[in-house]
């Protein structure tokens, strides 16, 4: 049966487009909600057989509810490929992710492959049709990113909690043979009311290794979490070791306010993460400085796996944190605010600290 749109509410039509769904999805749908504690749809073991796919078409933006099997796809979050998804039989909202369906067997593929984690979030269903795959993962509330722009910086205990469970996350996926790349604050978002709870969003940008050996080749990373050796002419890098440096700069931006490298212009912005030094923020405790130097290493080789970051004693509760208050909030979502004085604090900081590589 063809998939079709919900009445909508009267007034002027709307000029955009309707995402365009498959047309072999059955889209019946129960006209009432039930209780919240039905049974939730699952995902499969492993990766759904797929039609034959035409070329990658990219979804348009859903203007009216549509009805995609027990789901009803809602308005289109940020970026335009996300919707906010319903689960007619039991009332729950989803997110759902829209891919092309020759993209499906890579899309899956992480999944089958890694173990659920607590720390992981996996879809809950996924609908294949002859031209998208659909992927309904759980509804998040809010990423780290914002609660650190909120917040400015983040005291250590609760700094030591959310990232604990960050470091397990990734953990988890190195020891199941995934590399994540394109690791960041955003990546990581709540799924409880009070935000104490993290899960990484979803595999997208995961590389499944085929062997022991986790050498990559292609250069992808987000410019302020990026490795110096994937700026390097190397041809080749620790895939691994790149997912620490970059969990290395999320701890450093949730317990300073302010990314370790970071300037307007791409090529000082690359120069300084190749150098490779930055300066400490004040404040922290001796344990919190030891592991950020144990990240932010210049050479991969010299970091920590990523398992060995679980038993460092800064996430073993030997914190001394101060207090912390909280900042305003700003209006540029890009970038984690800067915190004041910064050039001032490098340079008495650089005189007195001694620098990471001499």
């Amino acid at each position: 049966m063809p998939a079709t749109p919900l009445a909508a509410s009267t007034g002027p039509p709307s000029r955009k487009k309707q995402l365009e769904l498959d047309d072999d999805l059955d889209a019946q749908c129960p006209p009432r909600k039930q209780a919240r504690s039905g049974p939730q749809p699952r995902l499969p073991p492993g990766p759904l057989p797929l039609s034959p796919p035409p070329a990658p078409a990219r979804a348009p933006a859903v203007t009216t509810p549509s009805r995609l099997g027990p789901y009803v796809l809602l308005e289109p979050e940020e970026g335009g490929r996300a919707y906010r998804a319903l689960h007619c039989p039991t009332g729950t909202e989803y997110t759902c992710q829209v891919y092309p369906a020759c993209e499906g067997p890579k899309v899956l593929a992480p999944y089958a492959r890694l173990p659920p984690h607590r720390h992981v979030a996996r879809p809950a269903a996924v609908l294949a049709g002859a031209r998208r795959l659909y992927a309904f993962f759980p509804r998040p509330r809010g990423h780290l990113h914002g609660l650190v722009r909120r917040r400015r910086r983040l005291p250590e205990p609760q700094a030591a909690a959310l990232f604990g469970q960050m470091a397990a996350a990734v953990a988890h996926c190195h020891r199941h043979g995934l590399v994540l790349r394109d690791l960041k604050l955003r990546r990581f978002v709540f799924t409880d009311r009070e935000r104490t709870q993290l899960a990484l969003e979803n595999l997208e940008d995961a590389c499944v290794l085929t062997g022991p050996d986790d050498s990559l080749c292609d250069k992808h990373a987000c410019p302020a979490y990026v490795g110096p050796e994937i700026l390097s002419s190397r041809a080749s890098y620790s895939g691994k070791a790149a997912d620490v440096w970059s969990l290395g700069v999320a701890l450093f931006t949730m317990l300073a306010g302010r990314y370790p490298f970071q300037d307007s212009e791409p090529a000082l912005l690359f120069r300084k993460i190749r150098r490779g030094t930055y300066a400490l923020p004040r404040g922290l405790s001796a344990p919190a400085r030891c592991l950020l130097r144990c990240l932010l290493r210049r050479d991969p080789a010299e970091r920590l796996p990523a398992s060995a970051i679980l038993l460092h004693p800064w996430l073993r509760g030997n914190l001394a944190p101060p207090g912390t208050p909280r900042a305003p909030l700003r209006e540029a979502d890009q970038v984690v605010p800067e915190a004041p004085g910064l050039e001032e604090v490098e340079a008495e900081e650089g005189e007195r600290e001694e620098g990471l590589y001499g």
